[in-house]
Parts: C-alpha cells; structure tokens; sequence
C-alpha cells in the first residue's frame, strides 16, 4: 500500500528533525499517562507520500467512522478533526472497575500538516477501509511532469 510513495520536501532543514523530536519527548513527558503511552498529539498516526501524480495521506485510525473525522484542505494544510470514544463499559455490573494501564487515547483531535504546492483540492478525494482512512490529493495538470519528444531536424 504503502511502495509506491515518496517523501516530498516540507522545506526544514533535516537537521532539524532531531531537535523537533528532542522537543517532543522532553513536552510530552508531563502530559503522559504512562512512560509507554503514545505523546500527545500523535492520534491519528499519518503516512504521508507522493507520487509523479499526487500525494496520499493514510491515516491509521482504528475505531474510527466515517462520520467520526473531517478533513478539511486550506492553504496547503491538511487538516484532521474528530473525536474518539472512551470504550463502552459493561452495563451488567454496578462498580466502576480500576484502570491499572491506560494506552489507548480517548477524546477529541486535530492535526495539521503542510503539503507542497499545487495540489488541486477540487479533485480531491477519501476512502476508508478497516480504520485505515486514505486520502488522495492530485496534483494539478500543469504540475505533472510532461515527456517532451525530441524531432530530428
């Protein structure tokens, strides 16, 4: 699903990958539930690549409906919004059982991403199969490379 992609510059400095990822252990570390939970702001976890012809986000949301996420495209930034469900409790019994481990995020989300120039957002489209939401951006026409053929003179 995932061969045919490619990343696509987002314009910062790979060094900088680092000190973003520094940042973010060094932040979450506060609001974490547990030394092994997921930092916040990481639901829904994203792939996102390209292609000669476009560029497709998969967004891996188990549990999630259709109706559960919005996507929204402005400005070349693709915007993720929805709200996830704590999990149904057994109705049979009274008390409330303890919860020794909590991994799972529940609540509402939103997150962003830059995308490159030239995407046309009239023709975009998004699926969803087995919590995996996979969204399709093209690009425009006179983005796309063109072959020109050469003529003998």
């Amino acid at each position: 699903m995932f061969g045919d992609l490619r990343r696509f510059d987002t314009g910062v400095s790979p060094g900088a990958d680092w000190f973003r990822q520094w940042l973010d252990e060094i932040l979450s570390a506060e609001s974490a539930a547990d030394i092994r939970s997921v930092p916040r702001g990481s639901f829904p976890l994203i792939n996102v690549g390209r292609t000669d012809d476009a560029v497709r986000v998969y967004v891996l949301a188990a549990g999630l409906t259709t109706e559960d996420l919005e996507i929204h495209v402005q400005d070349n930034v693709l915007t993720l919004r929805g709200r996830r469900d704590a999990l149904p409790r057994d109705d049979d019994s009274e008390r409330k059982r303890p919860i020794f481990r909590r991994e799972r995020f529940d609540g509402e989300f939103v997150r962003s991403i830059g995308l490159p120039d030239g995407i046309d957002v009239e023709r975009a489209e998004a699926r969803c199969h087995d919590g995996v939401f996979e969204i399709h951006l093209p690009k425009r026409e006179e983005l796309k490379p063109r072959r020109i053929e050469i003529q003998a003179a």
